[in-house]
């Protein structure tokens, strides 16, 4: 198993052997297929770091976080969020599947 990516809670490995992805959350490790990493990169970007700072909008600054088909429940703080999304974002880009500066942008 090797090391993809690591932030400053999150660690990302790839098993060559299993063929699947593992994400260490501090607490717990997840097994992703690559699917699963896919839509877990769609749940980290769809969150609005913006709510975060509105209290209208997320009162308590805290997302819930739900992977492979609800087998696993996260709840995040803000600080968790924005390390997820920087692991998610250059953990892709050094699987070399997307750009670093298309995600920063968006």
């Amino acid at each position: 198993m090797s090391t993809v990516c690591q932030s400053k809670f999150y660690t990302l490995f790839q098993s060559d052997v299993d063929r699947c992805f593992y994400i260490d959350f501090g607490q717990k490790v997840v097994k992703l297929t690559f699917c699963q990493l896919l839509a877990l990169r769609q749940k980290v970007n769809s969150i609005s770091i913006e709510a975060h700072f509105d209290a209208d909008l997320n009162k308590h600054g805290f997302e819930i976080l739900v992977l492979c088909n609800k087998e696993h429940l996260f709840l995040l703080n803000t600080l968790e969020i924005l390390d997820l999304k920087h692991l998610v974002c250059h953990g892709f880009a050094r699987l070399g599947i997307s750009s670093e500066n298309i995600m920063a942008v968006s």
